[in-house]
């Protein structure tokens, strides 16, 4: 069964940083590509990043480029998002998933919050 658990969120004010991790089991994490999404208040899901199987490959939505960061560790079974340079809008709940027709499982998320 999949499984994901993120964690890492918080308060931080403008211009701070957040490394948020995501808790993968259930499936062959090396074989699967992986992706970070997000839900600001009163928004729909939002796509943020993606990380190729292998890991060799990564891209990032508009907003967020040259910010985060995507990665993961395929001994710990870990996907990370490395958040710099925070703004306001960057506010929402993140969560990981998988990439493909099995992107229906669901963590609980984490909230990020940037404000001052």
């Amino acid at each position: 069964e999949v499984q994901l658990v993120e964690s890492g969120g918080g308060l931080v004010q403008p211009g701070g940083s957040l490394r948020l991790s995501c808790e993968a089991s259930g499936f062959t994490f090396s074989s699967t590509s992986m992706q970070w999404v997000r839900q600001a208040p009163g928004k729909g899901l939002e796509w943020v990043s993606t990380i190729h199987n292998s890991g060799s490959i990564t891209t990032y939505a508009d907003s967020v480029k040259r910010r985060f960061t995507i990665s993961r560790d395929y001994a710990k079974k870990m996907l990370y998002l490395q958040m710099n340079s925070l703004k306001p809008e960057d506010t929402a709940v993140y969560y990981c998933n998988l990439v493909g027709p099995f992107n229906n499982y669901w963590g609980q998320g984490t909230q990020v919050t940037v404000s001052s």
